[in-house]
């Protein structure tokens, strides 16, 4: 058995304020280094992309957001608060890594590549879509980006992400290459109150899957805040209850979370095994355009907040070092709003998939009880024209 050497000779318990997890800190609100912190390596190259991706991914969550209240997208979920988490550990990470996200990493997508008509196209559910409008939006997907396509069971990733992280440990010795692969799971504090979270997190636990969990916790599991959800010390103690090698940070601190991510994955990949981050952060928007924060949460917690907002954070950081400066934030910022905008009207003026893609890419043959299906959905149409005006039959 695995335990504490240490011998007890009465009953001693211990609590989670025993197991205090501390939280790395390396650049302040105000974009200095904290005393004695130390940035990590970060050339101006990465850095500005790591910036310009937070800067896109806020400015295509207000314009969609703005979108779906004027009609023309029927829900949205945004990474508002939440960039440098996600779009700093994304970073830190090989292209040929996968990802397994939630909801919130569209700035994960977006650093990898991911083209502003690409997001609109899932949003839209159009032709174009790479999921050919089956999806939900920011449900999204990409093969060419190993992004693992978004379901919206909470937690359905963790176990989903060990196993593949398991093949992966299986093809690291059948490798000629220098170095191996890992995968990358995100999810929130909510989702960490699921059962798939624990399974996932003790099979990656005790079959040395090289996968990094990276927990978003933002405080707020949609209206449950985290002091409803646990009494424990937050999510990383668990990572420590299971044998993995835990790092809680400031999730809104852009250096600690790549530095943390750096080591997560060098430590899963050479080691093998699982690594936890927990990332303190905050959803400054809603939890989704179906959501009304006001109901439980103040006006005062959300300023305080946006006090410590990751991307002004980081711009200030760059603008201290040279690397930044308000004539190429003006410049970029009224070129990924006209760009997002542009993109939106285009894909707008694009017809919805036919509705033969329903069945396709599950069977070779699709069986006889969906065609079937598929005839009488298509009958349905043809019989009530005016209520499909763009459905279109097989």
């Amino acid at each position: 058995m695995k335990h504490d050497k240490r011998s007890v000779h009465r009953p001693e318990f211990i609590s989670g304020s025993d197991l205090p997890i501390p939280t790395l800190e390396i650049l302040r609100p105000d974009g200095t280094l904290y005393e004695r912190a130390e940035a990590p390596e970060l050339s101006r190259d990465l850095a500005v992309r790591i910036y310009r991706t937070m800067a896109f991914t806020r400015i295509l969550d207000e314009r969609m957001t703005s979108a779906q209240r004027q009609g023309r997208l029927s829900f949205y979920l945004t990474c508002a608060g939440e960039e440098a988490a996600v779009a700093g550990s994304a970073a830190a990470f090989d292209d040929g890594d996968m990802i397994m996200g939630q909801y919130r990493e569209q700035a994960a997508l977006r650093f990898r590549g991911f083209t502003a008509r690409q997001f609109m196209t899932q949003l839209l559910s159009t032709r174009n879509d790479l999921g050919k409008g089956r999806q939900m939006p920011v449900h999204y997907g990409c093969r060419d980006l190993n992004f693992m396509t978004i379901s919206s069971p909470l937690a359905t990733q963790i176990p989903q992400a060990a196993g593949y992280a398991y093949g992966q440990r299986l093809d690291a010795g059948k490798s000629d290459s220098d170095g191996g692969l890992c995968t990358l799971c995100y999810y929130g504090d909510g989702a960490a109150s699921e059962g798939d979270f624990h399974a996932g997190m003790n099979m990656a636990a005790v079959l040395k899957c090289p996968v990094v969990f990276f927990c978003r916790n933002n405080g707020y599991a949609i209206s449950t805040p985290t002091a409803e959800q646990y009494a424990g010390d937050g999510i990383a103690s668990r990572g420590v209850g299971y044998g993995m090698q835990t790092i809680r940070v400031d999730g809104n601190d852009i250096l600690a979370v790549y530095a943390a991510s750096v080591a997560a994955r060098r430590n899963a990949v050479e080691s093998l095994e699982p690594v936890l981050i927990e990332a303190m952060s905050y959803r400054l928007g809603a939890h989704s355009t179906s959501d009304d924060p006001s109901g439980y949460r103040s006006r005062e917690e959300e300023d305080r907040w946006r006090e410590m907002d990751p991307i002004e954070r980081m711009r200030l950081w760059l603008v201290a070092r040279d690397w930044w400066s308000e004539g190429e934030e003006k410049e970029t910022l009224e070129g990924y709003r006209a760009e997002v905008l542009a993109e939106l009207k285009a894909e707008e003026k694009e017809p919805k998939p036919p509705l033969s893609l329903l069945v396709e890419d599950v069977y070779d043959t699709p069986p006889w009880h969906l065609r079937e299906q598929m005839d009488a959905l298509n009958d349905h149409v043809r019989q009530y024209p005016d209520h499909y005006p763009s459905g279109k039959g097989v």
